[in-house]
């Protein structure tokens, strides 16, 4: 008899990397067809990119899946899959007007990394001090070193290196609102990742 949905359920938020892709190849294509992108983003944006993204984030979060059963598995990924598609229209709007912090730069640089800090909801304790700027650096890019490969990517091209966003797309052949997306979901991963280093970070969230 075959394994109940369920059950790779149960294997998958214990952690079991098979039992989730196979929940994934059955539900992804369900939840992408239920996904709805206004015509106005259609040229920036598709539902492979929000489900690609997903696929990351269902890797990254299925532990913290509360409802253990197939129904609470499939609107979980919904809520995954709507949120990233909100965040990246959020961002597809603003996108003519720059975060004015924000400036091209020769490479990543102490100023750089005190932006980034910033947009994940960290500011350091004591920023005038240079020792505990260079401290703060080096955590954040422990931090980013910690990232899946694409978040990795998109962070030190977009937030630290300060390339434009068609750049970046390019860069990852991804579209503009894929790039959009997956900055949202790696400065949450950083968020994560940092919350541990009360030493040299208030959290302003």
């Amino acid at each position: 008899m075959g394994e109940s949905h369920d059950e790779l359920v149960a294997r998958a938020v214990a952690g079991d990397a098979d039992a989730l892709s196979t929940l994934l190849e059955e539900y992804g294509p369900q939840v992408r067809r239920k996904l709805v992108i206004s015509s106005a983003w259609q040229s920036a944006l598709d539902s492979a990119d929000v489900m690609q993204v997903t696929y990351v984030e269902a890797f990254l979060r299925i532990g913290q899946l509360a409802a253990r059963d197939v129904r609470g598995f499939a609107a979980w990924l919904m809520g995954l899959a709507q949120n990233n598609l909100r965040d990246a229209i959020k961002q597809l709007k603003r996108r003519k007007r720059p975060d004015p912090r924000r400036r091209i730069t020769a490479g990543p640089n102490q100023e750089s990394y005190a932006v980034l800090l910033d947009a994940v909801g960290f500011t350091t304790h004591t920023a005038s001090r240079s020792a505990a700027a260079r401290e703060a650096q080096r955590l954040l890019q422990a931090a980013v070193a910690r990232l899946p490969e694409s978040y990795q990517k998109v962070v030190r091209l977009y937030d630290l290196e300060g390339r434009p966003t068609n750049e970046v797309a390019e860069a990852l052949a991804r579209s503009p609102g894929a790039v959009y997306m997956l900055r949202a979901r790696a400065h949450d991963r950083l968020h994560e990742l940092l919350g541990s280093t009360s030493k040299f970070f208030s959290n302003r969230a």
